[in-house]
């Protein structure tokens, strides 16, 4: 085997959604010390800094914390502990930054480049694996310069297999879930190879199990020069996310970063236009317009798109996420949501249709019609909901109107729907979202937020959406 030189052997991640640990124990502190060794390159480090009291676990706590959008303490708390058990990426060395190459901007000198499959998982056709493949690889061609050819025997410039546990290049798959996959960066020898664990259940279509090509086209980023990125929209951020590979678009994040190595597709012009890759909502855009704010067990969360905020008071940095990490059975670009304290559950709201989730889990029955809160026929979708504590009264806003729903009697109060200007005075954009939070209801209205008392229905307040989703940028 030849050597590998400047290359990283990079691993692709299941995301598994953790429930948070009730503490953390003995052994989630020596656990956290072995996967900052591993994966941020923690060493046992002596010196002033100790001295001076920041160790370097706290230093490591601190740039994991940062990367993951946790919020930076550079102590172990239960978050730190819930991020770190989920099964994750190999790279030693993680760079803050969106996209990210390797250190030197490694990349294939040429354009034209070979693959080949050397066998097969038991878990698909051999069909399907192949489709799996190519279509991968033309996620990366759509928008460079870069041609893939099949071969069927000889060496190609990036060598495809499935094996378990050791399979030939020193660094053994674990099994069951953990490490999905990995791949090497552009060099002489192993380097473009990417290998997948057999371990695992890789499926064509399925979320049942992880979708060969969502693992596929995440690793060939790392075959041709791109390292990992902070960007939880990002196909190249660590976890994996499942996504319909009929309707996948490449993220923004991930073009800016294969381009910035090889450039823009020369043949794609006017007439053959390709999807507008997604971009990753910024809390810092101020005339970002929310599809919904909800409370949560004392957390904020914030919609927008496939995307989700969670924000604690106490934390001044915001936790990014798609939604469907978070809730696997939810829908994205949710129309409205609320905390529902009769369900213990957060309710998500699409179109006509209702989600309950307990925990990560999707409440039995669910997803229901909106017709089982009482709401006429002709209402096709809500565009906000907010909970009132006091009264136990949920509000739905419809357009320029308003419901009344008592969450006790699970009916409908008599006298409505009211016109939401009658009611909110100053309020007369349509309601994009809304939420109660220390006795004050906040309704959005655009990029504006109204603070109202909900027992006078005084407005007090007009604010920007971000006051309480700060921009975060570092």
């Amino acid at each position: 085997m030849k050597t590998l030189t400047l290359s990283i052997l990079l691993s692709l991640a299941a995301a598994v959604h953790c429930v948070p640990l009730p503490q953390v124990t003995v052994q989630d502190e020596h656990f956290a010390e072995s996967y900052l060794k591993k994966f941020f390159n923690l060493t046992e480090e002596t010196g002033p800094t100790v001295r001076r009291g920041i160790s370097p676990l706290n230093r490591k706590l601190s740039e994991m914390q940062k990367f993951f959008g946790l919020h930076i303490t550079g102590t172990l708390d239960e978050d730190t502990v819930a991020m770190m058990k989920k099964p994750r990426c190999g790279v030693p060395d993680v760079k803050i930054a969106r996209f990210s190459t390797f250190e030197g901007s490694i990349k294939w000198e040429k354009n034209s480049l070979t693959y080949r499959i050397e066998n097969y998982t038991p878990d698909m056709s051999m069909a399907e694996v192949d489709d799996s493949i190519e279509k991968a690889l033309q996620v990366w061609a759509k928008v460079t310069p870069l041609r893939f050819t099949r071969i069927y025997s000889g060496t190609a410039d990036i060598m495809i297999s499935f094996g378990r546990l050791a399979h030939g290049d020193s660094y053994p798959f674990d099994g069951p879930d953990g490490t999905l996959a990995h791949a090497f960066a552009p060099s002489p020898g192993l380097g473009g190879d990417a290998h997948f664990d057999d371990d695992e259940t890789f499926t064509f279509r399925s979320n049942t199990g992880y979708v060969l090509f969502m693992v596929a086209a995440h690793e060939f980023g790392h075959s041709l020069g791109l390292s990992h990125s902070d960007d939880p929209g990002a196909l190249m951020y660590p976890v994996y996310t499942y996504r319909n590979p009929d309707t996948f678009v490449l993220p923004r994040d991930d073009v800016n970063g294969i381009q910035s190595l090889y450039g823009p597709n020369p043949d794609k012009g006017p007439l053959d236009p390709e999807p507008e890759p997604p971009t990753t909502p910024d809390a810092c855009d101020s005339a970002m317009v929310l599809d919904a704010v909800a409370m949560l067990r004392g957390e904020m969360l914030f919609f927008k798109d496939s995307f989700f905020w969670r924000s604690h008071p106490q934390s001044p940095s915001p936790q990014q996420s798609l939604i469907t990490n978070f809730w696997p059975d939810a829908p994205n670009n949710i129309d409205a949501a609320y905390e529902s304290q009769e369900l213990d559950s957060v309710l998500l709201f699409r179109d006509r249709r209702v989600w309950a989730f307990r925990g990560y889990d999707l409440v039995p029955g669910y997803p229901k019609s909106i017709s089982n809160f009482g709401l006429p026929t002709q209402v096709k979708k809500i565009s906000a909901a907010l909970y009132d504590e006091e009264s136990g009264k949920t509000l739905f806003f419809v357009g320029n109107d308003y419901y009344s729903y008592d969450e006790a009697r699970k009916t409908m109060d008599p006298g409505f729907p009211k016109r939401v200007d009658e009611t909110f005075s100053g309020l007369t954009g349509k309601v994009t979202a809304a939420f109660q939070y220390r006795g004050f209801a906040y309704i959005y209205s655009g990029p504006y937020m109204f603070e109202y008392s909900l027992r006078s229905k005084r407005l007090f307040r007009v604010l920007r959406n971000n006051y309480f989703l700060p921009c975060s940028k570092f």
